[in-house]
């Protein structure tokens, strides 16, 4: 366990040297959130009822998700894993006394946390300082507010353990855009990156409130804007349990699969 803890905390360093990175990425953030709550804004004033979140559970969305998105964006792509795959060095990998998967798994959840703790901050200060009525609000009690972070936490570690999936399935294939691009896309809209899954259509949402996408960042978001409170907020951390140990076993077991049949050609 402590070699696991080692790779963390090495990467969780390494990435925080990325400070341009993350300024431009902020810059990128606000933009994207204020284009996002002047959009829903117009929507709102036309037909205030036509939604079924209040406009006040919407800023709090857009807000956190722009926070917090370097935890919950699945096209995010450590490039480091994606070329020790295409490039052979993924010899040097199994000759560690370590385990693939255990390596891997921490090794991106470190970059999303180091990514996250640079740009939430003035994210959350600019949120919470604006006029009305695009300012973000707490949750209603700290009940729920414990609930977002649980929630929060096992969101990330479903998204690690599905993007883990991606990059097992380059074992597989010759190039990873394909992959990359129908898994970001998927996660992105099914997760309610894009549209909040209350805003799809009935028959459509409940559908894909039952997939592991719904695990992801749509649930604690909808629980900190108070869209989700109560029992149905434990039963989404439920549901979010059950998908991460859903993935996690199938990536390992996937994992064990692949690299049976692993192929390094070159000396």
């Amino acid at each position: 366990m402590r070699e696991y803890a080692a790779v963390f905390r090495l990467r969780f360093i390494y990435a925080l040297q990325y400070r341009a990175a993350a300024l431009s990425g902020l810059a990128t953030q606000f933009a994207w959130g204020f284009m996002e709550l002047l959009a829903y804004s117009a929507f709102y004033r036309a037909n205030p009822s036509a939604f079924p979140m209040t406009f006040s559970q919407t800023v709090s969305y857009i807000w956190i998700q722009q926070a917090f998105l370097a935890l919950f964006m699945v096209w995010a792509w450590d490039n480091d894993i994606a070329s020790s795959i295409e490039n052979g060095f993924i010899a040097y990998e199994l000759a560690r006394p370590m385990e693939l998967y255990g390596k891997w798994f921490g090794q991106l959840t470190a970059n999303r946390l180091a990514q996250a703790a640079l740009r939430c901050s003035p994210v959350l200060i600019v949120a919470f300082f604006i006029p009305e009525p695009y300012r973000m609000t707490l949750p209603s009690d700290i009940a729920q507010l414990l609930l977002f972070i649980i929630s929060m936490a096992l969101a990330l570690l479903t998204v690690v353990s599905f993007t883990m999936l991606i990059y097992i399935t380059l074992f597989y294939t010759l190039s990873s855009i394909g992959v990359r691009s129908i898994g970001g896309t998927l996660g992105d809209f099914l997760s309610g990156a894009i549209i909040p899954l209350p805003f799809f259509p009935a028959p459509v949402r409940n559908i894909v409130e039952l997939l592991p996408f719904a695990a992801m960042q749509n649930m604690p978001l909808r629980i900190y804007s108070g869209d989700i409170s109560g029992l149905n907020a434990l039963q989404g951390i439920g549901l979010q349990i059950f998908w991460l140990a859903v993935l996690t076993l199938y990536g390992r077991h996937a994992m064990k699969k692949a690299l049976k049949k692993v192929i390094v050609q070159g000396g």
